[in-house]
């Protein structure tokens, strides 16, 4: 499996394009309210597929955050999509100035990748995660340990991007995929696990480390 080494993601690459072409014509054109717009709008973009490097913590049974953004839940519940048994559940809420990167929570297996077509209702409001279009990801660790990670569309985010397969090996902090112009990500990690986080808490994809798995 490939995924971006480059400070800038992909699959933003296209859209800077763009927004830097119309800009360079505006200019062209003459048109300077017109270009300095475009260039708010190109900086704007440019910014949004930031792809920074992380420092993965070097830390036994650690979980560390698929996404950057702010901790909106934290705690055990029961979601029949995903499993049969309670789960603790960790949603982070993205707004459109974080990075959109998303990083694999745990080194192991794929063994499931799910995209299921929904909603889009704002990635905050208490019903997303059941209405909006998302994606899950089963990974399961050398332990055997399976956790769940699902990306969220939201009322801005229409496009959900996933470059794992089953059957693919990731490592912790890996780059696994990205969402468009702000939304969420689940992750579903089995009831025993230590949380490190809170509701209200900042994190960083890669680098922040959400609970520990005993």
């Amino acid at each position: 499996m490939l995924t971006p080494k480059a400070p800038i993601a992909q699959e933003g690459i296209p859209f800077i394009l763009y927004t830097a072409f119309l800009t360079m014509v505006s200019a062209l054109l003459g048109l300077t309210w017109t270009t300095v717009l475009l260039l708010v709008v190109t900086s704007f973009v440019t910014m949004f597929f930031r792809d920074p490097e992380r420092f993965i913590p070097d830390v036994p049974n650690a979980v560390v955050s698929p996404a950057d953004g702010k901790v909106i839940l934290a705690d055990q519940v029961s979601d029949s999509r995903f499993s049969d048994v309670d789960m603790v559940k960790i949603s982070i809420f993205m707004n459109v100035f974080n990075v959109h990167v998303n990083r694999s929570p745990i080194k192991g297996v794929v063994t499931g990748v799910n995209h299921v077509p929904g909603k889009f209702l704002a990635a905050d409001h208490q019903n997303a995660h059941l209405k909006n279009e998302y994606c899950a990801v089963t990974v399961k660790d050398e332990a055997g340990r399976s956790i769940i990670f699902v990306q969220i569309a939201g009322l801005v985010a229409r496009r959900i991007v996933c470059w794992l397969e089953k059957g693919d090996l990731i490592g912790r902090g890996e780059r696994f995929g990205l969402i468009r112009f702000g939304s969420r990500v689940d992750i579903y990690l089995p009831k025993d696990a230590v949380l490190q986080v809170q509701v209200g808490s900042k994190v960083r994809a890669g680098e922040s480390i959400l609970a520990e798995l005993n």
